[in-house]
């Protein structure tokens, strides 16, 4: 694949068409002087140790390919620390808008919390930017649409950083492939466990941390009082992620409907029943709390426990769970795909891929895998998620972790939290991307922000 891709940029140059490329990143680029490679500017990163997010890390290695020019982040103790890493020669920002209005990099790595994540893409797609951004990308559906949107516009690479595309010994690729190739037979099914969340309450408000600007952390959501909680475990708060449904099923889903061959498309019903955090009433109107007309006493508020099943139009099923345990008891697991055909049965988590599909395959079955793999891979290069956004960035193309079928994931995992809010099945219209005659659930696929911070 190495010589195919220096014979295509070879040919594509020849042709002109490098000449129209605004900068030009090629693998020899990590040994060339800082002032060849692509600018990176990394915006929330998170503090040391990722003590509230990953951020800083992601971003680093974006400065391994790159030149970092600049670090943002609302809290300055953050700047400062990600900053020393570079001998404090970066510019540090609390305003996203004016690092990118001044510093105009190349590339932008995004580490915020959730909800943060959509209007910082924007913004950085519409200034000239790459992007690079955690997962999970959404806070809403809608967000999904706005961003896809975006980028078909602009033209810009976007990497979305769900690493199980790229790594874990390309397990999660290889079950796919073992999917799609027919190795378990016809009628493949899914069962996702993602683990449950934490669900107590009754955190007390505490004094904002020095260096911390909390409104602006807080930004487009509605306003709310600092705790620590509410900000290191922002996560099991639904106004700013969707708990375990989109932190690992941003992961598991994905690859669950990647295999199953709807990850360009989505399902048509969801249904599933679950438990909230302590802090939330029985028959509680979320749609309320995210316009502001209802509260919550300050607690986790996302899904603790649950058993949602998405149905598939081309008959594939998934059941997504806290933990997954088969009606004979003999099957039981915390976190992982389990894969289910007419002819058998794989599975697979970040630690492990197993089942009799796996024990018999031949040398000639893992030689076709290894070509499937490296189809899936949209024949790149697997040297890590990084490197393959880089690489996009250097031919133009999309990378493995696409924002397209990304947002079908999201979309899938804000099915999953909506059924569970109303308490009912509902429908929904892959195509037209809508629940058809149902009000109260179109009302949840959007949420209002607050303007003070926006672009």
């Amino acid at each position: 694949m190495r010589t195919n891709r220096r014979d295509f940029l070879k040919s594509t140059a020849a042709a002109g068409a490098a000449a129209s490329l605004p900068y030009i990143w090629t693998s020899s680029s990590a040994c060339a002087q800082d002032s060849d490679k692509l600018t990176v500017a990394a915006i929330g990163v998170g503090g040391s140790r990722g003590r509230y997010n990953r951020g800083g890390g992601v971003a680093q290695q974006a400065g391994k390919l790159g030149q970092m020019i600049a670090v943002c982040d609302v809290d300055s103790v953050h700047t400062g620390e990600f900053s020393a890493k570079y001998d404090g020669k970066l510019t540090e920002y609390i305003d996203y808008r004016e690092l990118l209005e001044k510093e105009k990099p190349n590339v932008v790595t995004i580490g915020t919390p959730d909800h943060w994540h959509v209007p910082i893409a924007l913004a950085a797609l519409r200034a000239g930017a790459d992007v690079y951004c955690e997962k999970p990308l959404t806070l809403t559906i809608d967000e999904g649409k706005e961003v896809c949107k975006v980028v078909k516009e602009t033209g810009k690479v976007f990497q979305v950083g769900t690493q199980q595309r790229s790594e874990n010994e390309k397990r999660f690729l290889k079950a796919v492939a073992l999917v799609q190739g027919g190795y378990l037979g016809d009628n493949v099914n899914a069962y996702v466990a993602i683990g449950g969340a934490p669900g107590e309450g009754n955190f007390k408000v505490e004094d904002v941390p020095e260096g911390l600007n909390w409104d602006f952390w807080v930004g487009p959501a509605n306003e709310a009082p600092y705790m620590e909680k509410r900000r290191r475990y922002f996560r099991w708060f639904l106004e700013y992620s969707g708990g375990k449904m989109t932190d690992w099923g941003a992961h598991h889903i994905d690859i669950a409907q990647w295999a199953l061959g709807c990850n360009k498309t989505g399902p048509i019903e969801v249904s599933g029943t679950g438990k909230f955090g302590e802090v939330v009433p029985d028959k509680f109107d979320f749609n309320a709390l995210f316009h502001g007309k209802a509260t919550l006493g300050h607690g986790f508020n996302a899904a603790t426990t649950f058993d949602v099943d998405l149905a598939f139009a081309n008959g594939s099923t998934m059941k997504v769970t806290d933990n997954y345990k088969s009606e004979d008891g003999k099957t039981d697991f915390g976190n992982g795909i389990l894969f289910v055909g007419d002819k058998g049965r794989i599975f697979v988590n970040r630690g492990k891929l197993t089942g009799k599909p796996v024990e018999e395959l031949t040398e000639a079955d893992n030689e076709q895998l290894d070509e499937a793999v490296a189809k899936l891979y949209k024949g790149k290069d697997m040297k890590g998620h990084m490197a393959n956004f880089f690489d996009s960035i250097a031919d133009r193309s999309d990378p493995v972790s696409d924002v397209y079928t990304h947002h079908r994931t999201m979309t899938s995992c804000h099915l999953c939290n909506i059924t569970l809010m109303l308490g009912r099945k509902l429908e929904w219209d892959p195509e037209k991307e809508t629940f058809p005659n149902d009000e109260q659930a179109r009302a949840l696929m959007s949420r209002p922000s607050r303007s003070k911070y926006l672009a």
